[in-house]
């Protein structure tokens, strides 16, 4: 333990100390979340910490060990039963938009000179839940922290973009103003953050005058979305795997599953078993909690290992997929509502 202590304290120290700070900035402006500012707070302390040898196991212990702590204790805000009953009314919009978003990805890396680790962070992060689905996907692929940092500041703006925009479009496209359902719908399938998500909602409740009901189903349909982290992260394994081991297909079939993965499934049929049986789902706030904090501290460990410089020289294609990435999902969303008779 004094060995461990001795080679990982101070890096992972240096990132709770940021990741507390930061956690305190997300809740005063949670529009921009305490994953953004641990990432900008990390960047901005890059010239002082640069040559500090005494950082690098920390930092790689959080960035990858933490992350992936993070997202198996994601897996107790899912309640499969809810999420399943609530939300499958926005199943085909959830997987249309996914797939549109994906499909958009890989033809940016195929055809438009993307690399394909920032491709598919993009991607991931802009169809199924932002900061979290990238968090799952980074370890599975390998993906440097640099390219995470880059994905993580695509995703932000376009969310900030998103809760600032939506609630003025939808009122523009005639969305009801009774009943706050479709709106939800919307918001929850085309803003990918959980926190852009809920402050578009909750603008339109207040606007409207609708209680919680624009954000109760908005966030069901974000948690419905969340779901498409198993599958993806599952496939995206198998793939890399593959890649490693060449033409081994029963090596990789046998290796594919990521064990992280494992436990956040796990994780989220242990809570749905005892919802189920009675405990309130307040019960695993804490641990929701926890897992926000860890997402964090890890953003804090990537951006002490990100050149600022050179993220900003790279970016401009990430920039410009993300943006059609968003503007796809946002119009398949609202066309297939349209076609299911949810908008007039």
């Amino acid at each position: 333990m004094r060995k461990w202590i001795k080679k990982h304290g101070l890096g992972v120290m240096v990132c709770t100390l940021i990741a507390f700070v930061s956690q305190w900035l997300g809740t005063a402006f949670p529009l921009v979340g305490g994953a953004v500012f641990a990432l900008l707070i990390g960047m901005a302390f890059v010239p002082f910490t640069k040559n500090s040898e005494h950082l690098n196991a920390g930092l790689t212990f959080t960035s990858k060990k933490i992350l992936q702590s993070a997202v198996v204790l994601l897996g107790f805000g899912l309640n499969l039963g809810v999420v399943w009953e609530t939300g499958k009314q926005s199943l085909p919009i959830v997987l249309s938009t996914i797939t549109v978003a994906l499909v958009i990805a890989y033809i940016g890396h195929r055809y438009g000179g993307i690399e394909a680790d920032i491709a598919t962070l993009v991607g991931v992060g802009s169809s199924i839940c932002g900061g979290s689905a990238i968090a799952a996907t980074a370890p599975v692929i390998d993906a440097k922290e640099e390219d995470v940092a880059q994905a993580i500041s695509v995703i932000f703006f376009f969310n900030l973009l998103a809760a600032l925009l939506f609630p003025n479009l939808g009122q523009f496209l005639g969305f009801s103003t009774q009943t706050g359902e479709n709106f939800g719908l919307f918001a929850g399938t085309a803003i990918n953050d959980t926190s852009s998500v809920t402050a578009a909602a909750a603008t339109w409740d207040n606007l409207h005058h609708l209680g919680s009901q624009t954000l109760d189903t908005a966030v069901t349909v974000k948690l419905t979305r969340t779901l498409a982290i198993m599958p993806i992260t599952a496939a995206l394994s198998f793939l890399q795997t593959r890649k490693t081991a060449g033409q081994d297909t029963s090596f990789a079939v046998k290796n594919f599953f990521p064990t992280f993965i494992l436990f956040f499934i796990l994780a989220s049929l242990f809570t749905t078993t005892w919802t189920s049986l009675g405990l309130s789902g307040q019960f695993f706030l804490p641990i929701k909690n926890l897992s926000k904090f860890f997402i964090t501290m890890a953003m804090s460990s990537i951006g002490l290992r990100t050149n600022l410089i050179h993220l900003i020289q790279r970016g401009k294609r990430a920039l410009v997929l993300g943006a059609i990435c968003w503007g796809g999902i946002t119009i398949v969303s609202l066309l297939l509502q349209y076609l299911m008779g949810l908008i007039h």
